[in-house]
């Protein structure tokens, strides 16, 4: 397969170089965090509003629309690029949701608790998460997640071929986005090891697949 010619302005190596890197990262970071143990024995686990917890829930929310998106389109692209990347994020994301719901089965708490992103306002009071009036609400703040609406879900599963292609890599690289921001802040908050080396690992992967999404939506001439 000749890899397509990358846009004029910035240079982008060819979808299927970045590929192998992206592929690369993705699973040196999950060897990292599924290796890497919790804190040392007699250790007191993270109560039900830490930072690890918190940031253990919101992400099986935002991996759980991940895969979904990424089995919808598995299912109908025809672009070789497309469908090894929409494979790779299923797998791995669906591997990482079972790995965050296991960490709250382990520590004994519920799989559900405080508000979307509260636990990150220490982190960063700018975003104003907590509680009072000038709270955003669940809508604003799956915006803020970088989550698809239902009607943006059900725009790409009505179109077809490189639409369809476009439409998918661009909500995934604003849903990817929207995970940084709160791997981030379990670093800046967290203290557990195996949960900042996940964290380290969303950033590494979901960065590095940002960069193949950019490439490949040039190699298809995606304008939207």
């Amino acid at each position: 397969m000749t890899a397509p010619e990358p846009a004029t302005g910035r240079t982008l190596p060819p979808w299927w170089a970045v590929l192998l890197v992206a592929l690369a990262v993705a699973a040196l970071a999950f060897a990292i965090g599924r290796f890497s143990t919790f804190g040392a024995e007699g250790a007191a686990a993270p109560t039900s509003d830490s930072p690890e917890a918190g940031f253990a829930r919101d992400m099986q929310l935002h991996h759980g629309q991940a895969v979904e998106m990424a089995m919808d389109i598995y299912r109908t692209t025809q672009n070789d690029g497309v469908r090894v990347l929409a494979y790779d994020i299923a797998t791995t994301q669906s591997a990482h949701k079972g790995e965050f719901y296991d960490w709250l089965v382990k520590w004994g708490l519920p799989q559900t608790g405080g508000p979307l992103m509260a636990w990150m306002d220490a982190a960063d009071s700018s975003h104003q998460h907590g509680g009072g009036a000038t709270r955003p609400t669940d809508a604003e703040l799956m915006t803020q997640m970088g989550m698809a609406s239902a009607a943006e879900l059900a725009a790409m599963r009505a179109q077809s071929g490189t639409a369809a292609d476009c439409t998918f890599l661009g909500l995934m690289i604003r849903h990817h986005e929207g995970a940084l921001p709160m791997a981030q802040a379990l670093l800046r908050l967290g203290h557990e090891p195996r949960a900042l080396a996940v964290a380290q690992g969303v950033i590494a992967t979901q960065s590095a697949e940002i960069d193949l999404m950019t490439s490949l939506r040039a190699g298809l001439g995606c304008t939207d």
